[in-house]
């Protein structure tokens, strides 16, 4: 992905809420369910990171994006941007 892509996704992200919080009980089956879930329908999801998660926010990302193969797009402060270009039909596809 280049530069330009990543940055043309972080700006769409820039005005949508946060779809999922992450705190003291970390990333779960169901936390990683229900994030493939919009993915598949929105392809870029924003989640916020907070206060009293147990790991890095780095590390949170890089765990997402493992378990979901999905593309970091941004970490900026307690958000983070994944990607993931879906197979649904129906769904609301970027153009990139």
């Amino acid at each position: 992905m280049t530069g330009k892509t990543r940055a043309k996704l972080r700006s769409l992200a820039m005005p949508q809420p946060s779809l999922f919080q992450i705190g003291k009980g970390g990333i779960t089956d169901e936390l990683l369910k229900g994030i493939s879930q919009s993915l598949d329908k929105r392809e870029l999801v924003k989640i916020t990171v907070l206060k009293n998660c147990p790991s890095e926010k780095a590390d949170v990302m890089r765990e997402l994006c493992e378990s979901l193969k999905t593309e970091p797009i941004a970490l900026i402060g307690n958000k983070i941007v994944i990607y993931r270009r879906s197979e649904v039909e129906g769904a609301n596809h970027i153009e990139l």
